[in-house]
């Protein structure tokens, strides 16, 4: 069935159609409408869950590790500062080792007071252990919920799928919402190895004494580079099931790029457009489009980049005294490479302001017109 809606309610149709089975919500805007959604469908018989109100976003990420602690399959979505507010919980959930699946629309931090777009607050959150992908379009937004839900219960680690504030998250798309008999048949039940079961009772110590802590730390790191192949093979099942698969990353017009361009989220829509055009004026120049953050795909990167002469980063986010996340990421990755291009890395579009075909277009002129970059941070369309 296709159907016009919004990427909030792409997160609530994928978590419906994953047969998610406690839900735990709070309200912040611009994510409100997920569970708002949610409820209803609860509410109306068609989704089998229990909906929990809860009185935080710290609260919801407990409620979410106590169901997944159960054995439930355990979904929940945030924004900025709510996701903020669940830090320390989402260092429980993967330390613990659970699958559990939350959405994120991605919000500017404050001060000051912004609800539009900036992927800092999600990126903020990269050292927790949760598994990251973030989305260019409604329809992957909903594909990314069924995904993530079967990566996360393979490898044992928490999942988030990351979306742009406003514009996917209230802009309508047409979506492809698949028959239910199709997504169970791609996804079956989650059968938990380890779960706490009354009939089954154990006794738990919580305290590791350093005899043991480190070796919890190498487990989930070791699940994190396992990750990097079950997340290729689930979207390779996907195809096979429904047609459409996305990768860990995207290629485009990359055979005989020398200046590429590297996206992610929203802004690689625009970008394509602009890399269209400059094709046509006779530019060699391509796109490589971010999905997975967490696990790093290392090895996808170098080999991507491996005939680039520049590489230019456009980020959305800022690690304030460094730079650019993505843009040290990829350079952090292609250290140990044979290819190291050097990598421009343009800071634009922070707090919802809108990165425009021009923006992008400007990108490339200046990557085109200079050897190596000018600053460690090329600031764009900022009043300095």
């Amino acid at each position: 069935m296709e159907k016009v809606i919004m990427g909030n309610h792409a997160v609530s149709y994928g978590a419906r159609l994953a047969r998610a089975q406690v839900i735990a919500a709070y309200p912040i805007t611009p994510q409100t409408q997920i569970v708002e959604i949610l409820s209803e469908f609860c509410a109306n018989g068609l989704l089998d869950a229990k909906f929990i109100k809860v009185e935080s976003e710290h609260s919801a990420m407990a409620a979410c590790i106590g169901a997944a602690s159960a054995g439930a399959r355990a979904f929940t979505a945030t924004s900025g500062h709510g996701l903020a507010l669940m830090h320390e919980m989402l260092h429980w959930a993967a330390g613990a080792r659970l699958p559990i699946v939350m959405a994120n629309v991605n919000r500017a931090m404050g001060p000051g007071w912004s609800i539009w777009t900036e992927q800092t607050d999600s990126l903020a959150q990269r050292d927790t252990g949760w598994l990251q992908f973030y989305c260019e379009s409604n329809q992957e937004v909903l594909d990314s919920v069924i995904q993530a839900v079967k990566i996360a219960e393979r490898v044992l680690l928490p999942t988030m799928l990351v979306l742009d504030a406003f514009v996917l998250s209230h802009t309508q798309e047409p979506v492809d919402i698949p028959d239910q008999e199709l997504v169970d048949s791609y996804l079956p039940p989650y059968n938990a190895q380890y779960k706490l079961d009354t009939s089954d009772p154990h006794a738990f110590g919580a305290l590791v004494t350093p005899a043991h802590y480190m070796e919890l730390r190498y487990k989930i790191q070791r699940a994190m580079e396992e990750a990097v192949e079950v997340a290729r093979q689930v979207d390779e099942e996907f195809k096979e099931v429904f047609g459409r698969s996305y990768g860990l990353v995207e290629k485009y017009f990359m055979e005989d790029a020398e200046v590429v361009l590297v996206t992610s989220a929203t802004i690689t829509s625009t970008a394509r457009v602009v890399v269209d055009e400059l094709r046509e004026e006779g530019h060699k120049i391509g796109l490589l489009k971010m999905r997975m953050f967490r696990p790093f795909p290392a090895e996808d990167v170098r080999e991507a980049l491996a005939g680039a002469r520049k590489v230019a980063v456009i980020d959305r986010n800022i690690s304030f005294g460094h730079g650019g996340i993505f843009a040290e990421e990829i350079k952090s990755a292609l250290y140990n490479g044979a290819h190291r291009p050097p990598i421009f890395g343009f800071i634009i579009g922070l707090g919802g302001r809108d990165v425009t075909p021009a923006s992008i277009r400007g990108i490339a002129e200046y990557t085109f017109g200079h050897d190596v970059p000018e600053t460690e941070i090329i600031w764009r369309e900022v009043k300095k």
